[in-house]
């Protein structure tokens, strides 16, 4: 079994933003040469969600809505762990909705998608450098 391992770097110029990572996602597949197996991609900081959806901009918008009234970023006070002079315990509430990570099926060396599905890396205290890892195995 062969393995293959890319990091994605992203750095928003806003707090929250949602961003299609499919066409990075897939090119690491053909750069890995590998054909059938699985492909792991996650975020690797707590306050970021690697995530499948549909790729609108209405339901990204949804989802931004629906967030900020789960996990409202202000009044910043009402969280414990902005007591640390941190401001982004709403981030880390996001992401954990949101989730860390997706596996996804490669068949004969493509994503294995259902309709209107793509990868999203989901950034909820953005403006600074952070990583996505894309680890694939297989044959």
């Amino acid at each position: 079994m062969k393995n293959f391992r890319k990091e994605l770097w992203f750095e928003t110029k806003t707090r929250r933003a949602y961003l299609n990572i499919t066409p990075q996602v897939e090119a690491a597949i053909a750069e890995s040469g590998i054909r059938d197996g699985l492909c792991l991609v996650n975020a690797m900081h707590i306050s970021a969600s690697v995530f499948i959806n549909d790729d609108e901009r209405g339901l990204h918008g949804d989802f931004d809505r629906w967030l900020e009234k789960l996990a409202p970023h202000e009044p910043i006070d009402q969280y414990r762990h902005n007591d640390t002079g941190e401001d982004n315990a709403d981030a880390h509430l996001k992401r954990t909705i949101m989730g860390r990570e997706t596996v996804v099926a490669i068949t004969d060396g493509k994503l294995d998608f259902g309709p209107w599905e793509q990868i999203f890396y989901g950034e909820f205290d953005g403006r600074r450098r952070k990583r996505v890892l894309i680890k694939i195995i297989g044959e």
